[in-house]
């Protein structure tokens, strides 16, 4: 077998025991937040010893940021899906706030995942300086074709940001109440 080859298949092996680490994980912030969601609990549920899982991850914070993006991605396709037969400004508008919302509304657990880092009210934990704007910016993307939108109905630049927060604090808001017990 040639070298390439087993490259390849170490990387699919590879690949398939972090989204086993990815999927346990999940399962278990979802579950118990980032404090309670222990090493020790994630390998034991991915079938792995928590000495693996520094072979894929330097930390619990780390595979945190990672569950975060992919749950961003999603909620990015979601709203880029919405936005595909919308051509006008307004439809625009009205198609990528839905978007955001019914992502959320959707997937609840989702949600929990990004605002768990809130959990400390006006001084986040949150997970590091360059995880924290790499994640910013994903959700920042979703939400961007809010604000394009604005500017294309002719509003300033400010009125277009402060639409694009108004729009996420009211759905935000919206789902919390929506969600909470």
């Amino acid at each position: 077998m040639n070298e390439a080859v087993q490259k390849s298949r170490a990387q699919k092996v590879n690949d398939l025991k972090r989204n086993l680490i990815l999927d346990a994980a999940r399962t278990l912030f979802e579950e118990q937040g980032l404090d309670g969601a222990s090493l020790r609990a994630i390998a034991a549920k991915a079938g792995y010893t928590p000495a693996a899982l520094y072979f894929h991850f330097k930390s619990k914070e780390d595979i945190y940021a990672e569950v975060l993006k992919e749950s961003l991605e999603r909620l990015n396709a979601h709203v880029q899906a919405r936005l595909e037969e919308a051509r006008k400004p307004k439809q625009r508008l009205r198609a990528a706030a839905l978007g955001f919302f019914e992502f959320y509304a959707a997937h609840p657990r989702d949600l929990d995942l990004g605002f768990y880092l809130f959990r400390g009210g006006m001084q986040p934990k949150g997970l590091g300086r360059e995880r924290d704007e790499e994640l910013n910016r994903d959700l920042n993307r979703a939400l961007l074709p809010i604000l394009e939108a604005g500017l294309e109905l002719g509003l300033s630049e400010h009125e277009a940001r402060r639409l694009m927060v108004d729009i996420f604090a009211h759905a935000s808001g919206l789902l919390l109440l929506t969600h909470t017990d």
